[in-house]
């Protein structure tokens, strides 16, 4: 697959040879959450689709996707490069997803999987003409951070969701985005929606009964090595916190174009560099006749006050 480079030509993309290789923000916390509710589901038949509102590069989706189950639909929405349909999108499209294109996407999401979700290149309102309501069991809600849109967004999940239906939403807490922290509590306090629990980075809650949820998850994070949470009162409920800064990340989609190893030069016997001999003690000075006669003939005392002073002797200056 190509794409358009800086100088209007056709070049390759980039293929993901790993996970963490595809840009996006998608930390520990929240992939074990995903992987938690996705395979709670799972393990309980709860029926519907899935689907995601805001796509980025597809780091979220490859994970969701992996996770599908046979014969679900997973829906992708997402402006991608196509103009906003307002001004003040225009301007947030421009600031933070400028380089954000449908074939880096596609591409990305290819090197995970065989085949690419139900793509809805639009404004993140065109959804519902797309996905049936009361058919969605997880919905990912990461588009437009401006209060009108996420507002509009969370009332569409609320429609589209099933009974026991989950709703992630990106950046209820997030200093840049106040449109999105006013929407989320809005629906908490005006809307329905049922707070399950919270990471430093997404809101987890759903308009069917929560308590089923909480018990299960309270159940899985106690005494799990890695993550830390506490239970907090909001609107008259229990609301988990967690943090997962210690915790080992759940396993990733493998990428169909795993990386190869570079060819290593064939191996040459390495030669030893050839080592100095080893330092030989100086001959000793071989016994003249005379002296070793003496030595066999003339006591010791004697012996010794000869050698002493021949050694004097030499060593006298001359």
């Amino acid at each position: 697959m190509t794409a358009p480079t800086t100088d209007g030509s056709a070049g390759p993309l980039p293929r993901p040879t790993r996970f963490s290789d595809v840009k996006g923000w998608f930390f520990t916390a929240d992939q074990l959450l995903f992987d938690w509710f996705l395979a709670h589901q799972r393990d309980r038949s709860v029926p519907g689709d899935l689907l995601e509102l805001g796509a980025y590069l597809g780091k979220s989706a490859i994970f969701i996707g992996a996770r599908r189950r046979a014969g679900e639909r997973f829906t992708v929405c997402d402006l991608f490069d196509s103009p906003a349909g307002d001004a003040p999108n225009s301007r947030e499209m421009q600031k933070s997803y400028a380089t954000l294109t449908r074939r880096a996407f596609e591409a990305n999401y290819l090197a995970f999987h065989d085949e690419l979700p139900a793509i809805v290149q639009g404004p993140s309102s065109a959804v519902r003409k797309h996905v049936a309501d009361g058919t969605v069991r997880f919905a990912h809600i990461d588009a437009s951070h401006l209060y009108e849109h996420v507002h509009g967004d969370i009332l569409a999940a609320r429609e589209l969701l099933t009974g026991s239906g989950v709703v992630v939403l990106d950046d209820y807490r997030a200093e840049h985005c106040p449109g999105v922290a006013a929407a989320t509590w809005q629906a908490v306090a005006t809307e329905g929606l049922r707070p399950l629990c919270i990471t430093g980075t997404k809101f987890y809650g759903t308009w069917g009964d929560p308590e089923p949820y909480r018990a299960a998850l309270l159940g899985w994070l106690t005494g799990r090595a890695g993550i830390w949470h506490e239970v907090q009162s909001v609107h008259g409920a229990p609301l988990i916190r967690l943090s997962a800064k210690g915790a080992a990340e759940p396993a990733h989609p493998v990428s169909r174009h795993p990386a190869t190893a570079e060819p290593q030069p064939p191996s040459v016997p390495r030669q030893r560099a050839p080592q100095p001999a080893a330092a030989r003690p100086a001959p000793r000075p071989r016994r003249g006749p005379l002296r070793r006669a003496a030595l066999n003939v003339l006591p010791p005392v004697v012996t010794k006050a000869i050698v002493a002073a021949r050694h004097r002797s030499r060593s006298a200056p001359r």
